[in-house]
């Protein structure tokens, strides 16, 4: 009896020592955003001359599906418009702040890995336009940090003067991109305009960064380009900042990629007649 399970043991070790090998061969799974909450939020319908715009609005809603095939899932994505009515097919919240900060908590209290926080709007030194009112920075950190405690956070502000918003939304876990320095006014918010420049660079910038630092350095170089194109200046210059405990581990959040396309077999032509 001992002989056999000396045998069948010696047998069992091998094969257990390959199966170790290779599970220790396997790397960790990547992490991914489908456990993240993210708010986007139109801060005002007024373009720059006081006109309706649909600028904010058309950001709001693309940047909200940009997330989803970023790898967001699609009930953790929250929008807000000041004129929700007006977009019944995705039914956006009103932009308010009480409501907004109401809606963050509920998403990063069933997502609880990270958040997002996207606002497009109007700006001014003090802060950023939410409806007819002025967010400011402190207050938004204050929200940031009580629906969404610790854990890593990405905020985005797209609005004139934004960069007044980097240094009181500081945190060791926290990335920071905003469409302007402190000082600067940012372009593209008329009522002809798609969407504001800084919005547009960061649409077309998604499809081929690597990671939301890779994107934020992108959406600086386009948003750069696209001012010196139009002779729009002084230049907004996007300002992007990265906490150190955040730094080493956001390009680990890969961007999902399609598989790329076989190549289709073109039918030979008949040989022409002469």
């Amino acid at each position: 009896m001992r002989r056999f399970a000396s045998l069948v043991l010696g047998l069992l070790l091998p094969l257990l020592a390959v199966a170790v090998a290779r599970a220790e061969e396997t790397p960790p799974a990547a992490p991914t955003f489908a456990n993240w909450a993210a708010v986007v939020v139109a801060g005002d319908w007024h373009a720059h001359s006081g006109k309706p715009t649909e600028a904010f609005d058309n950001a709001r809603r693309d940047v909200g599906s940009t997330l989803v095939g970023l790898g967001f899932s699609p009930d953790a994505v929250r929008q807000y418009s000041v004129r929700p009515r007006r977009y019944p097919a995705v039914k956006p919240g009103r932009t308010d702040l009480t409501v907004i900060h109401a809606g963050l908590r509920a998403l990063a209290t069933r997502n609880t890995a990270g958040c997002l926080f996207y606002l497009t709007s109007h700006g001014a030194p003090e802060g950023a336009v939410l409806d007819e009112d002025i967010l400011p920075p402190a207050l938004l950190a204050a929200v940031i940090d009580d629906a969404c405690p610790a854990r890593p956070s990405i905020v985005v502000i797209s609005a004139c003067f934004s960069g007044v918003f980097v240094k009181p939304l500081q945190r060791d876990d926290r990335m920071i991109l905003t469409a302007a320095r402190p000082d600067r006014t940012s372009f593209g918010c008329s009522e002809d305009d798609k969407y504001p420049y800084f919005d547009d660079c960061f649409l077309s910038s998604a499809t081929s960064a690597h990671d939301f630092a890779a994107l934020g350095r992108a959406v600086q170089t386009c948003v750069a380009r696209r001012e010196r194109d139009t002779g729009a200046e002084p230049a907004s210059e996007p300002q992007l900042w990265i906490g150190p405990g955040l730094r080493p581990v956001l390009p680990l959040y890969a961007f999902p990629r399609p598989p790329p396309q076989a190549p289709t077999k073109r039918a030979a032509s008949p040989p022409s007649r002469r």
